[in-house]
Formats: C-alpha cells, structure tokens, sequence
C-alpha cells in the first residue's frame, strides 16, 4: 500500500467534535453577560459542586468526567483560575447549556446527520470569550465524509470555494449558513455579548487577529477495531483534507517526506498504535482503533482534562496575537493613555494566568508541548517580550521628555526671577489705575510684566490639564478596550 493512499476505506464508527468559537467581550460588565446566560438556560460550571458542574449529558452518552480527574491534572495555581468558585473570582467562567437536537448538515450532495449535546460559553480573562459547540455524529461515515464534514462545519463564513456549498438543515426542516445557525439559532444573545470596537474591525466586530473566521475543532474519532492507521491517515487528520469540490479524498501534500516532518511535530503516539493524538493550529484530534467499550476513560479525558489544556493554550495564543495586534495599532503621538494600558495587560496576563508548565500528569506535560508547538505560543511570547521592553522605552522616553520640557520652562522663570531679585513687582501696580502707564514701561518692566503673565497663564494651564488629564484617563479606563481581569 502506497504511504499516500487515500482512497482506501475507513469508516468511522463514532465521531466526537467540539468546535471553539473565540470571541471578545467587555469585561467590565461580566456580571450582565453572566445574568443574560442564566436567563438562556445556561448553568454555571463549578467543579465543587455537584448541581452546578452540571449534567452528564454534555459529553454525551454514558461518558463522565470526574471532578478529582480535573483537580489532580493541574496544579493548583492553575487549578482555582480554570475552575473559580463563582463570577466575582478571577479566572476561566465556563457556563454550560444542555441541548440534545439533532440537525442535518447538507454539503453538496451528502448529507450527515449529528446530535447537539451541549454548548458552553466561556468567559476568559480580559474580554476574551468561547463558544464551544459539542456535538456527535449519529451514524456511521467513512473517513474522508468526516474530515469534510469538520472541514465545512468550522467554516463560519464560506468565504473560500472549498468551504462553499453547505448549510444547516434544521427541525424545522429549513436552511440556514453557519453564521446564520450559530447566531440567530443556536445561540441568538451572543449578538448582545460580542463587542463592536472600533479598534477590532473584522471577525464580527471583534477579533480582526482570528484567521480567517474558522472555528478550532477537536474530535474524537473511533474506527474498527485493528484498522491500520497510517501516516497519511494521521496527517490528514491534522490538517482536516476531507474532500475536493469534485467528491474526491484530499490530502494537501503529495511528498512524503514533507508529511513526515509535519507529523514530527504535530503527533503524539504515547498509545500507538492503537490511539493517535495530533494538534495543529487549527485541530486537536484523537482516533483510535481500540473497541468503543474499552475507550471510556479516554473519552472522559478528551472531554475534561484535554479540553482545559487545549482551551488554556489556545486562550494564550489568542491573547498574545492580540498584543500584537493592539501594538501595531498604536498612534505614539496620541495615545500615551493606551500605551499604559498596554504595558498592564501585558504585566498582568504574564504574571496571573502565562505558565509554562500548567500539568502535573507527564502526558499533560506532553500535549502542552504539542499546544506550544502548534500554536507557536515560544515565538508569540518573544515578540510580546520584546513589545514590553519597547513600550518602557518609549514610556521612558516619554517621560523624559515631558520632565527636559518643564525644567527649561521653569529654570527660564527662576533666571528671569534671579534678575530682579525674585521679585517681578513694578510699584505701578500697586494703583488700581497703574496699568495705563505701560505706554512708558522700560524695556526691563516688559520684561517683567510678560514673566508674570506667563508665569500665571502657565500656572492656571498645568493645573486645568493635569486635573483634566485625571478625568480622562477615569474615563478612558471605564470605557478602554484593555480592561483589567
């Protein structure tokens, strides 16, 4: 068998998926996101208690993940961020909703039918948000019909010739885009939490730093039991090639070689070759050829601890292309308020949620390195650094050059003062009418009249700016795109 077959069968028996929709919010009304959830049928997540942590039913049938399996995976300075205690902590604020509809997706010809068993709304720190839709598809399909179907799903917006030409049918029996299902049916109120920034243009008014307007896909996929799963199987998996417009089995290489360094770094085979894990940056998938009846404790996994991992790591490399982001958007002229800012998202998202270690399972240890490898979090966390000690820079700068401007003002003042013996007084003044005499000033008494003006219309424009500068910068932080978490 060729190592780039992709015409050969195989079906897949049962298919997990999660799709991730980032989004961003304003932190500042957390509360009222968090109201409006409740009011839409959404449960608050708690992991110590057993009515709020919510109902099995989630995940799907028969599959349960315990609460001391999330506790002992990480450690606890990551522990009590991913799992607060209620809305006013900081940390990750997971809302979950029961669903359990069945829909049809339509792409071309084809038709796959799939069970919407929960959705979850995450409200991460500094107005970053998730939408996780997690379904099941409820028949069996063969392999290039899944990696299509994901393929489609994620496409929020069919903007490219192979997403094209697919939609939801749904109950009742009507067509709808994806865009369409996510926010008028499956979850309308997100209109009313996603931001509208003008400083966000793109991705719903909201994340313009997303590619492309693709949701990120997990999956759990299991075929046959002893199926042989090959390289090429693997890489695409990874890399979601379904199928061409044509119907036909993609795969978006033709050099195996090339294949074979792609998988050096995107695979995990701890429990080959009978289990599989992969992560790109635009999928974390798992497929196994084990029996279904043996893959319990690896689906409660792939729904518990992996997903916080993932959702973790994926929550840092969205956070740092936002810093980016936001720093090739500053006017240093205008915005010296947004600068400080800047430099406080960046100090308190290194110092309270950015840790390079987040596990204590070695295997937990070994899929962070594959999330960091995947969504270049190293390369990311450079050019931040690096973004930080240029922004000192220029605060530095700043600063220096505001204190060098007030010293030559003020040392022009004491000079002048220094000459008339530090006082600018003309014995005219004392008159009520002493000012129609400056017709006969001396050349000296211009002088000290013009010091005196200045020095008081200076003296009343520092304090009028300074006090209006405080005003601004309360009214800016209210109001500010990078609100504190």
């Amino acid at each position: 068998m060729s190592q780039l077959d992709i015409k050969r069968k195989l079906p897949i028996l049962q298919t997990h998926v999660t799709f991730m929709l980032p989004f961003s919010y304003e932190s500042g009304k957390k509360k009222e996101v968090a109201k409006l959830l409740e009011q839409n049928q959404y449960a608050y997540f708690c992991l110590r208690d057993e009515k709020k942590r919510g109902n099995p039913s989630y995940y799907g049938e028969s599959i349960v993940v315990e609460e001391t399996e999330l506790e002992q995976y990480f450690y606890p300075y990551i522990e009590h961020k991913l799992f607060p205690t209620s809305i006013q902590s900081k940390g990750f604020h997971r809302f979950s909703k029961c669903q359990q509809k069945e829909y049809q997706f339509q792409i071309r010809s084809d038709l796959y039918s799939f069970i919407i068993h929960s959705t979850d709304i995450v409200l991460a720190p500094f107005g970053i948000g998730f939408l996780s839709i997690r379904l099941e598809l409820t028949d069996t399909y063969e392999y290039s019909d899944v990696l299509d179907f994901l393929q489609h799903f994620r496409a929020v917006e069919s903007n490219l010739d192979e997403n094209k030409g697919s939609h939801i049918i749904t109950t009742e029996n009507t067509k709808q885009s994806m865009h369409d299902f996510i926010f008028t049916c499956l979850s309308p109120y997100l209109k009313d939490i996603v931001i509208q920034n003008d400083r966000l243009r793109g991705y719903f008014g909201s994340l313009p730093y997303i590619e492309d307007e693709r949701m990120f896909v997990t999956t759990f996929m299991i075929t046959e039991e002893g199926r042989e799963l090959t390289d090429t199987d693997l890489f695409r998996l990874g890399s979601l090639n379904g199928k061409t417009p044509a119907g036909e089995p993609f795969i978006a290489t033709t050099n195996p070689n090339y294949m074979q360094r792609s998988l050096s770094t995107s695979l995990h085979d701890r429990w080959g070759p009978n289990l599989f894990i992969v992560a790109t940056d635009h999928a974390f998938a798992t497929i196994s050829n084990r029996p279904i009846q043996q893959l319990s404790t690896e689906l409660s996994h792939y729904m518990g601890t992996h997903y916080y991992n993932m959702l973790l790591h994926y929550y840092y490399k969205i956070m740092l292309l936002r810093v980016s982001f936001e720093y090739s958007e500053i006017e240093w002229k205008k915005d010296e308020q947004y600068v400080r800012s800047l430099i406080k998202l960046i100090t308190l998202f290194s110092s309270w949620y950015y840790f390079k270690v987040v596990s204590t399972r070695s295997e937990g240890k070994e899929l962070s390195r594959l999330f960091r490898e995947a969504f270049s979090i190293e390369r990311l966390y450079n050019e931040v650094s690096s973004t930080l000690q240029e922004l000192y820079k220029s605060q530095e700068n700043s600063q220096a050059n505001r204190v060098n401007t007030l010293l030559f003002i003020l040392t022009i003042f004491t000079v002048v003062s220094g000459i008339y013996g530090m006082n600018l007084v003309i014995a005219d003044w004392e008159s009520p009418s002493g000012w129609k005499k400056f017709t006969t000033y001396t050349v000296f008494e211009w002088i000290s009249l013009i010091t005196a003006l200045a020095g008081i219309a200076l003296s009343g424009y520092l304090i009028f700016y300074t006090f209006g500068r405080i005003l601004r910068q309360k009214w800016r932080s209210m109001r500010h795109s990078l609100d504190d978490e």
